[in-house]
């Protein structure tokens, strides 16, 4: 059985930091104590890369899109009641149709080969 490691609370604010606000590593190993200037940054880098780490990130990542993704999904549902644009309504709809696997119709053109007379008499 593999031994899980535990994040520090250095790396997990460093990790916190980055995902809440997206700033950059430096910013983020400013904001977690990690030392000031170029040295924070690359403690702050490699910290990253660390494989537990990267699992955490990848958590909190998921974490976060699914939160916003509520948020997100109102939104749209707001568009397209109530936006200004009928334009902005309809796209609006056709995404909510799309997500909830509604495809809208192919359309498609067929040709047809063949031979066609005519003969007109006007006498």
């Amino acid at each position: 059985m593999l031994k899980q490691i535990r994040l520090t609370k250095k790396q997990k604010h460093l990790v916190d930091t980055i995902v809440a606000s997206g700033c950059s590593i430096k910013e983020a190993a400013a904001k977690s104590g990690y030392a000031d200037g170029e040295s924070g940054r690359v403690t702050a880098s490699k910290t990253l890369r660390l494989p537990h780490v990267q699992e955490y990130m990848q958590q909190m990542v998921r974490q976060s899109i699914g939160l916003n993704a509520t948020i997100a999904s109102r939104r749209v549902l707001d568009l397209a009641q109530s936006a200004k644009s009928e334009y902005v309504q309809l796209e609006a709809s056709k995404d909510i149709l799309d997500r909830a696997g509604y495809k809208p119709v192919e359309k498609s053109m067929t040709m047809l080969q063949g031979n066609i007379s005519v003969n007109i008499d006007l006498t």
